[in-house]
């Protein structure tokens, strides 16, 4: 009798376990593509704000090339990582290349910048940082319009001495109470412009023709 019952509840629980992984399972198949198109939207708006919906016909999210595996340290990057191209009319007006200032006072601060074909800023936006609410933070859009101030800039403008904070002698303001923080931002920025600057024929390429290698190639080609 206490066996016979001790095989009823193995029964129940076997059934029971195997109902809510199916019910787990499927909540996971329902929920995926939801969860998906709602990561790639918050992907796009991060790469909107910086290129503007009238400023490209393309899939920003789509049209990429990689970043080469030689530059990765350059930027920051410790896995690979994608450059997304504007285009207008199959012509490459800017892109967005990935970034992260290592050096920031609390660790790594993960960015994305804009840069257009005449090699000037066309936007940067931080994606994530664990910096000082109230002080550090202020590289967030939302906290600050600090980072506005690279709209526009280039290697030449300011000239590259000038591509420091205030505090070292250079052009672009710190925070109050923080200067580690805009340090570690500006000198990332200022390092995406020169690997720009350096691959600059590959990733504004002319639009490819059926029989032209493709950017993709050129640029891993590039990487010795």
């Amino acid at each position: 009798m206490f066996g016979r019952s001790i095989g009823k509840n193995s029964l129940l629980l076997g059934a029971f376990a195997l109902v809510t992984a199916g019910v787990l399972a499927g909540t996971y198949q329902l929920t995926r593509e939801q969860i998906a198109s709602s990561e790639r939207a918050a992907a796009q708006q991060a790469l909107l704000e910086i290129i503007p919906k009238e400023r490209h016909d393309n899939d920003l999210l789509a049209d990429t090339l990689p970043v080469p595996e030689d530059s990765r340290d350059q930027l920051g990057l410790d896995a690979s990582a994608d450059i997304h191209l504007a285009r207008q009319d199959g012509e490459v007006t800017a892109i967005i290349v990935p970034a992260v200032a290592p050096d920031g006072y609390s660790g790594d601060i993960r960015m994305i910048v804009g840069i257009n074909r005449d090699g000037t800023v066309a936007g940067m936006r931080v994606l994530t940082h664990r910096e000082t609410p109230g002080l550090g933070d202020k590289v967030e859009l939302k906290k600050s319009d600090w980072v506005l101030g690279f709209n526009g800039k280039s290697l030449g403008n300011p000239e590259p001495e000038q591509w420091q904070v205030k505090k070292d002698g250079g052009h672009f303001d710190q925070f109050t109470g923080a200067t580690i923080t805009p340090r570690a931002v500006v000198n990332q920025v200022r390092k995406v412009l020169v690997f720009v600057d350096n691959h600059r024929e590959l990733l504004f390429a002319d639009p490819e023709t059926p029989d032209s290698e493709s950017a993709t190639d050129r640029l891993e080609a590039s990487t010795p």
